[in-house]
């Protein structure tokens, strides 16, 4: 009998903590799986316990590196947030068992009494309950205290740190607490003040949910600083076009109600047989013509506005510029969230070139196609530098406005060029 109770307490009940725990460890980094990597796993895990006869310390040890790997390989996730949510998943399995336990361990004296056989199957029984605790645990971080997509990676040691503290913490006081003095082969007195232990496992559990909390609110202040941020950039951009189109509009204006005169004086020249000044004129007039349109045509006023203003300033300090983009007009996506990308895009690729030393090539390309779903742009431009990029508001704002249509920012670097690649979507 002792056998299958420890058969059920070890393999069975332990292979249902551990699916239990990669269930809820996939639904924290908000990832699928395919059905047969739960089986994999739980059959890794078991054959390990079994080939490894590993004290406690050890079998959390192993559980959070299948854990880790599985993140990693399987899911393909930040090695951070696996790290992160893997700590997390074993803590709370941790802590749910230690609080069951302890309680246990408290009511066990008041039922010396009774038959002690059926008092401890029972107390196996119930023992169990902490599995129900800790997905009770895993479902309320889920529901409320998710929040992979928006994790800042720089911000996770400020969580991870003060939960592995819990984790260390709550093992050596196990380690010193638990301790058993056996009277015979089948009974033995505990000597251990289990009231103290249950507090602070009690606190242990309610500090985790504390640094969750505390956690989600300092994202959350990430997030609306971001989106601050970029209101910010928008009155920017809506002012500039404002001033640009007003700008515009004079020059046409002007252009339109002195073109009766251009016209009478080019016909006055002809008139008098002066081709050659009656040309020179034409040309004059050109020029002005090729002020009031616009050097690049994307089918997008507004953003013809921005490259116009940007490749001006590129054209003054010796850039070589080429565009080859074509934008869906109207588009789902909000003209003042290209000019958010394309400018913040830009006045790097300007300032790399400005950093580019000596007789190098300055160059800024930008190309853009419709792909799928998908409006993929590409800036392309000479870049001097160790290959390191440093992102800063800019770069954080074209991900931010790509990440808000479901799309992606990527930066690739070469040692005398740089690449851009931004998805937005259009549906």
């Amino acid at each position: 009998m002792a056998d299958y109770i420890d058969f059920f307490n070890r393999d069975v009940m332990g292979s249902v903590q551990a699916f239990t725990g990669f269930y809820f460890f996939i639904r924290l980094l908000q990832q699928k799986v395919k059905t047969y990597y739960y089986f994999l796993f739980i059959v890794s895990w078991f054959i390990i316990m079994k080939v490894v006869l590993a004290d406690r310390i050890t079998e959390l040890l192993v559980f959070t590196f299948l854990l880790i790997a599985s993140g990693v390989f399987i899911c393909h996730t930040n090695w951070k947030s696996v790290i992160l949510y893997a700590v997390l998943t074993v803590e709370v399995m941790q802590l749910s068992y230690g609080i069951v336990n302890s309680l246990l361990s408290i009511l066990y004296p008041l039922m010396f009494f009774f038959n002690q056989k059926v008092v401890g199957f029972a107390f196996m029984l119930f023992g169990n309950f902490a599995l129900l605790l800790a997905m009770f645990c895993y479902h309320m971080i889920c529901q409320y205290f998710s929040f992979y997509e928006t994790i800042e990676k720089k911000y996770a040691p400020m969580v991870f740190i003060p939960i592995l503290m819990i984790f260390f913490m709550g093992e050596y006081i196990n380690s010193i607490m638990y301790r058993l003095n056996f009277m015979d082969s089948s009974v033995f007195i505990l000597y251990t003040n289990y009231y103290p232990m249950l507090v602070i496992q009690i606190f242990g559990m309610a500090s985790l949910f504390c640094i969750m909390s505390a956690y989600k609110k300092l994202l959350q202040n990430f997030r609306f600083r971001t989106e601050l941020s970029l209101l910010e950039q928008e009155e920017h951009f809506l002012n500039r076009y404002v001033e640009e189109a007003k700008a515009h509009y004079e020059k046409t204006k002007s252009f339109r109600h002195d073109i009766k005169n251009h016209i009478t004086i080019i016909k006055e020249l002809l008139q008098r047989g002066k081709t050659g000044q009656a040309l020179n004129y034409i040309g004059d007039m050109e020029d002005i013509t090729e002020e009031l349109s616009f050097p690049y045509s994307t089918d997008n006023p507004v953003v013809d506005i921005l490259i116009g203003n940007k490749f001006g300033i590129a054209k003054r300090m010796g850039i070589a510029m080429s565009c080859q983009l074509i934008l869906p007009y109207p588009c789902l996506v909000r003209d003042i969230d290209f000019c958010i990308i394309l400018s913040n895009a830009l006045d790097n690729a300007i300032q790399a070139c400005r950093n580019v030393n000596g007789e190098g090539e300055k160059y800024i390309h930008l190309t853009g196609h419709i792909q799928g779903d998908f409006i993929l742009m590409e800036i392309e431009n000479s870049f001097q530098g160790n290959g390191l990029i440093q992102q800063g508001t800019g770069l954080s704002n074209i991900k931010a406005v790509a990440e808000k249509y479901q799309g992606a920012m990527s930066i690739k670097t070469q040692r005398v060029c740089e690449q851009k690649s931004v998805n937005t979507g259009l549906l």
